[in-house]
This record gives C-alpha cells, sequence and structure tokens, in this order.
C-alpha cells in the first residue's frame, strides 16, 4: 500500500462509461491518483484534462495491466444493448481476469460496481444473463484472497448527487441510484476502505 504522503493509485476500468466519468473526478477530490483504463477509440474528452491513460480492452487484458497499483476498480460494463457473448466477455471473464490481474500485481483492494440481484440472480428476470455474469465476478473476488468491496445499486440515472443514499438489506429494490451518488460510494470504499470485505446494495433517497 502507499505512505500517507503519497496519493493512493487507482485503476479504473469503465473510466469514460456514465458511471466511471463521475468516479475519476471524486477519486481526485479525495487525494487519490486515478489512472483510466481505455481501450482504443475510447471518447477521451468525458475524461478531466490530464488524466493518466492505460491502454487496455477488458476483452484481451495483459498481465501487467494492474501493475503499480493500489488499488482497482472495476466500473465496466458491456452496456445493455450487446447480445450474451460480449456479457459474458466484459462483464463476468474482462472483470474476473482483471481480478486475476490485480491479485498478481499485489493491489491492497479492489472495488466492484455489481448490480442489484447479482447476488442470488432470478433466471425469470429479463436481466438474467447479465445477472449471472454479475454474479460470476463478485464470487470470484471473494474468492480471489483481494481485499474487496462490492457494491449493488438499483436501477441506475443520471440525475445530479445528492449524497442521500441508503446501503444495506434495506435498500428498496424497485428504486432508484443516481450515478453520481454510485460513484461517491465507490470512491469512498477505493480510498478509505469503506465497505471493505462487504458486498452490498445501494439505493439513492
Amino acid at each position: 500500500m502507499n505512505t500517507q504522503d503519497t496519493p493512493l493509485k487507482v485503476l479504473v476500468a469503465g473510466a469514460t462509461g456514465a458511471t466511471g466519468q463521475h468516479l475519476v473526478r471524486e477519486l481526485q477530490q479525495k487525494g487519490a491518483h486515478p489512472t483510466a483504463m481505455v481501450r482504443e477509440g475510447s471518447d477521451l474528452g468525458v475524461l478531466p484534462q490530464g488524466i493518466d491513460l492505460r491502454k487496455a480492452d477488458l476483452t484481451d487484458l495483459a498481465d501487467d495491466v494492474c501493475d503499480g497499483m493500489d488499488v482497482v476498480i472495476f466500473a465496466a460494463g458491456s452496456g445493455g444493448d450487446t447480445d450474451k457473448e460480449m456479457t459474458d466477455k466484459v462483464d463476468r471473464d474482462g472483470a474476473q481476469t482483471l481480478i486475476d490481474r490485480a491479485r498478481h500485481a499485489k493491489v491492497a483492494r479492489f472495488v466492484m460496481l455489481s448490480s442489484v440481484g447479482a447476488d442470488n440472480p432470478d433466471p425469470d428476470s429479463q436481466l438474467a444473463h447479465y445477472l449471472e455474469a454479475k454474479h460470476a465476478a463478485d464470487e470470484h473476488l471473494k474468492q480471489s484472497g483481494l481485499t474487496y468491496a462490492i457494491l449493488r445499486p438499483v436501477a441506475l440515472t443520471d440525475d445530479a448527487k445528492t449524497g442521500d443514499i441508503k446501503l444495506g438489506e434495506k435498500v428498496d429494490k424497485s428504486a432508484k441510484a443516481r450515478r453520481a451518488d454510485v460513484a461517491a460510494v465507490l470512491a469512498e470504499a477505493a480510498v478509505d476502505g469503506s465497505l471493505d470485505g462487504r458486498a452490498v446494495d445501494m439505493q439513492t433517497l
């Protein structure tokens, strides 16, 4: 782990995504040093100017992708319009490989953006395949030996951050969660270890 005098080095997979854009800024505000993991063709214009970049593709990760990092955050996703094959490649296999790379690099913590329902996927749900992929990734992380945190928000919206959230068993699974609030919780988990060893649901109130 880094010393107190050195900013925490955090690799963010999915940094150019709708949640990742908020996340890298939240990390900066908390004094961390985020590095955006980006693939060829990513829209870098959505990222803060001057942010460090690390070229990588979740479907073909190099062995050293996590080297030099203190924390890794998986905030990526294949997207709602992708087929089952791509969901598996990114949300299951990509996440699992990134976990393995992080363990090899001896990172201090791995934070996973998962989804409500991933703890026990409903086979009748329209999102069944996606949730099964997320479940597999979450379980791989739990068994990896890494210090981990898993955040499972309900349906996401692009509304402004409120900071008014609920975590845990009493979350209303039919509620909404604002991406900006999700990003804030992920950043806190990454920097402060506030969710170490936990997998929790989340909503915005």
